[in-house]
């Protein structure tokens, strides 16, 4: 099948030069890679590698996602044709031009097209998707993910990115389109011309800006202060730097060989806030100047990392279970105080996120609900509830460093929101004598010292897709029964939407999901799941003890049991 497909596309008459060239390179086992499937949504839309292929990110993929997505808007009527689409893009390469390819098939449809006129962040996109009461919206990005790739995401007219069952009427046009080959477009300048495609800019700028500079809570002293800041060669440079400007602080330092857009991202081995070694320029420029706090995004501004100093001068960089609790136990217990909390309040975080935060939530009155991972399923709750008026929403994050703030703003995880939160509560503690490393402590002390921990199995190809599925399925049939000495007392199978304990089977009220759950005696849990955005297998674990040294031997036994057990399977 995969050879046919191959042939199909080099012989093309008309295939785009580069794509040719590439594909005359293609060893066997590349060739099987790009073309063996199609390029499938998961948990934040299409990402794939750059190259000719159906299991690529390229010219004719881009068009093909893009044609059945135009078919979708169509389907609800002149109105939202008339509403448009935003579509905004990162740094990477081809994003500018998958952008407007997106932008010449959706006006080949009728449909207003509202494009950026370069670079910026996601959650500027969701804001723009509001502002502009467009119908839907697109973003050309693959987040976090190596420089070899690129991705499509799809927004919904909340600005939240589509939900399953939305993205799955979305996937079934898509899939209507027979040879994506075939699929042609005018010049944008035509377009342009004709009105349908609209350049935007500035003014859209300005007004996401002054909505994020008013998510403050403290008035703080802002000169004091001494930050660090890497966009780590994405779009956050621009929007993190003027929102912090517009602030008030003074004392913010840019990891300048860090700060210009560039799809090679020559500085860095990953783009990931998550991953250590992305912070070596910003510590040493912290160690530096005496910073004391150290921020660094993701490319296209959805994520962020923060690293705190420590007692003993260094920095640490905090997991993204971490800094959302230090979030949240700021926002709540700050507006408590000021008497701005509004009434049910709730908030949201995931089905892999640390306990930590539901704990701080009991303590203020705040509800707390987990979602599947995937922030459009936080989105969707928030829209829920703004229909129903049952609760408010206060926050939302996600474990792998994605938070949400002021759900007005935008539907998504929102970085600049982020930074500006966490510069805020850096300033506050520092006014009180605290580093953020302090009062992190002190909410161990508080609410019990929880310790999370992460391996996460790179398995890239056809080879490496069948041994996650191979993982899945063993483990769902093979149940653990005992971890690090302790019985497993329950289970969660998100597939079968089935918990299983000692009373029996419960339904579990969520979508379905690749995701298996398991709870030891002691409240201690650890869950296997399939990466919905790279070719990745994780495996998280959560455990609370009574001193941080306990819960982090605890994590490290059940990793140790856990990973005996994978690894025979994989």
């Amino acid at each position: 099948m995969w050879k046919t497909e191959y042939e199909k596309w080099k012989n093309f008459p008309t295939l785009d030069t580069e794509l040719s060239e590439q594909l005359e390179t293609m060893d066997e086992k590349t060739k099987e890679d790009a073309f063996y499937k199609e390029l499938e949504f998961g948990t934040a839309g299409m990402r794939g590698i750059l190259g000719p292929g159906t299991n690529r990110m390229n010219t004719y993929t881009v068009r093909k996602a893009n044609d059945g997505f135009a078919r979708y808007i169509g389907s609800h009527g002149q109105s939202a044709k008339d509403r448009g689409i935003v579509i905004a893009y990162d740094c990477r390469h081809k994003s500018p031009e998958f952008a407007m390819e997106s932008a010449k098939v959706m006006a080949s449809y009728g449909i207003k097209a509202y494009v950026f006129e370069s670079l910026r962040p996601t959650p500027e996109l969701s804001y723009a998707v509001r502002e502009l009461n467009a119908f839907a919206g697109i973003v050309i990005t693959a987040s976090h993910n190596p420089k070899e790739y690129n991705g499509y995401k799809i927004y919904d007219q909340t600005g939240c990115q589509c939900v399953p069952e939305e993205a799955a009427t979305v996937v079934a046009l898509v899939n209507e389109v027979e040879n994506e080959l075939l699929l042609e477009v005018e010049n944008e300048k035509v377009y342009i011309e004709q009105g349908l495609i609209e350049i935007i800019g500035a003014e859209i700028d300005n007004k996401y800006n002054k909505a994020v500079c008013n998510i403050s809570i403290n008035d703080v002293p802002k000169d004091e202060l001494k930050i660090v800041f890497t966009p780590q060669h994405g779009t956050a440079n621009i929007p993190v730097r003027e929102a912090l400007k517009t602030l008030g602080y003074t004392n913010v330092h840019v990891v300048e060989e860090q700060a210009v857009p560039n799809g090679d991202f020559p500085t860095v081995a990953l783009p990931n806030p998550e991953d250590p070694a992305s912070f070596e320029m910003a510590m040493e420029l912290g160690m530096k100047i005496g910073a004391d706090i150290l921020l660094a995004t993701d490319p296209d501004a959805d994520r962020v990392g923060l690293a705190v100093k420590t007692d003993n001068g260094a920095y640490e960089l905090l997991n993204g279970n971490q800094t959302g609790a230090l979030t949240f136990h700021y926002i709540v217990s700050q507006r408590q105080a000021q008497g701005t909390l509004p009434a049910n309040p709730v908030m949201f975080s995931t089905i892999v996120s640390s306990d930590l935060a539901q704990v701080i939530a009991t303590k203020y009155g705040v509800a707390s609900e987990r979602t599947l991972t995937g922030f459009k399923f936080i989105g969707d709750r928030i829209h829920h509830y703004e229909n129903t008026g049952e609760k408010t929403f206060v926050f939302g994050y996600e474990e792998s460093f994605g938070s949400l703030v002021d759900a007005s703003i935008a539907r998504d995880k929102d970085a600049v929101q982020a930074v500006v939160i966490a510069v805020e509560m850096a300033a506050y503690y520092k006014a009180q004598g605290k580093t953020l490393f302090d009062v992190l402590d002190e909410i161990g002390q508080e609410f019990g010292y929880f310790q999370e921990g992460l391996v996460s199995m790179s398995l890239p190809g056809k080879d490496g897709l069948e041994k996650i599925q191979t993982l899945m399925t063993t483990v769902r049939n093979q149940p653990f029964t005992t971890i690090a000495g302790q019985e497993v007392v329950a289970y969660e199978d998100y597939q079968r939407q089935l918990r299983y304990d000692h009373t029996g089977e419960t339904i579990i009220e969520l979508p379905k999901a690749d995701v298996l759950k398991y709870y030891l005696a002691d409240g201690s849990w650890f869950c296997l799941r399939p990466s919905g955005t790279e070719p990745k297998a994780k495996v998280y674990i959560s455990a609370k003890k009574a001193t941080l040294a306990q819960s982090q031997e605890l994590v490290s036994r059940i990793e140790g049991d856990v990973m005996s057990v994978v690894n025979t399977i994989i």
